[in-house]
């Protein structure tokens, strides 16, 4: 941390209007956060987290190094210090169920995260490629499936077939609101139906909320796909 302050301090103090992002750790977010206010005044627009998932379970499977608690935590320090925190998620694992993947999207809007979240976040699915720590783990032996040499990775099976139906929803959705040119809160507010759809939840209808949301204008990247997000149809054609 000592090492990367110092270079964009140096940047800083040379170059005053060039602003920049980073990459951060959920855990070295809190572990750092006497000097976080540092990345602010030097001109960090975002900060890009791996925070994958809110369930704890799955969180210890993939050896993270942070909890919910943390992530959750982490939102409120940057909200206090006027940096943004921009989570990246693996909402699609071998053990995600309707009723988690739905939770996702309600710590989301507790939050009042709707707008730094990619929408693709939402639709990521686990990648096995060969070599993963992943492969060697007792949880995911029973959902691994056979090397798929075009995709260059395993495949595997949900515990909860379900899962695998809303995946392909909210993939779809995603791409419509890409070609519509939806803005954020109107694609995870049709995310957000689906989910309640699959669980049978009708009763505390979270979207609402955001609406009351301030807006905010939000930096993020100018490409709306992450290079661990499957590549759509159209996406494919184009190659």
């Amino acid at each position: 941390a000592g090492h990367a302050l110092r270079i964009v301090n140096a940047l800083h103090e040379e170059f005053p209007h060039i602003s920049y992002d980073a990459t951060i750790k959920i855990e070295h977010i809190l572990q750092q956060r006497d000097r976080l206010s540092e990345l602010v005044e030097t001109g960090c627009l975002f900060v890009t987290t791996a925070v994958e998932s809110v369930d704890n379970n799955i969180l210890n499977i993939l050896d993270k190094g942070h909890t919910r608690e943390d992530f959750i935590e982490a939102v409120e320090l940057s909200r206090q210090l006027g940096l943004n925190l921009s989570p990246t998620f693996i909402p699609f694992t071998p053990w995600t169920t309707p009723e988690g993947y739905l939770d996702l999207l309600k710590v989301i809007v507790q939050l009042e995260m709707v707008d730094y979240v990619a929408p693709i976040q939402l639709a990521i699915r686990l990648l096995l490629p060969n070599g993963s720590k992943l492969l060697s783990h007792e949880a995911i032996q029973q959902h691994l499936g056979p090397y798929n040499e075009s995709a260059l990775s395993y495949t595997w099976k949900s515990s909860d077939e379900r899962s695998d139906d809303i995946y392909q929803k909210v993939r779809n959705i995603i791409q419509q609101g890409e070609s519509d040119n939806w803005n954020r809160r109107k694609t995870f507010s049709q995310i957000y139906q689906a989910a309640q759809e699959a669980c049978g939840d009708q009763k505390n209808d979270l979207t609402s909320l955001f609406e009351n949301f301030p807006e905010r204008s939000v930096p993020q990247m100018s490409e709306p796909w992450y290079c661990c997000a499957e590549p759509t149809e159209d996406q494919l054609a184009r190659v």
